[in-house]
């Protein structure tokens, strides 16, 4: 798995500049934007981190450790949907739990 792009508030920072064109990308980023502002940037960090750590013990692989971040649940549940912040309820990711 490469990285094409990562929200680092309150910035979205693209691999190259094609990236920044593509609609569902960069909506998944700005959900992890709404997701740090929610916890006010740093703790939303840790908590990445930690939810990480624990998923890779519990499916010893990166992909899926990744993948079950509760966060990112939520970010690819819903990249496709364009307009789904203008809708989204806040701390929405706390249903991924």
């Amino acid at each position: 798995m490469r990285v094409a792009g990562m929200a680092l508030f309150p910035f979205i920072l693209v691999k190259n500049a094609s990236f920044k064109a593509d609609a569902i990308l960069i909506n998944h980023e700005r959900i992890h934007l709404r997701q740090q502002a929610e916890l006010f940037i740093l703790p939303f960090y840790i908590f990445y981190l930690l939810n990480y750590v624990i998923n890779l013990f519990r499916y010893r692989a990166h992909y899926p450790a990744y993948r079950n971040i509760v966060f990112e649940k939520e970010a690819y549940e819903h990249e496709a949907e364009i307009n789904y912040l203008a809708k989204r309820k806040w701390y929405r990711f706390l249903v991924y739990f």
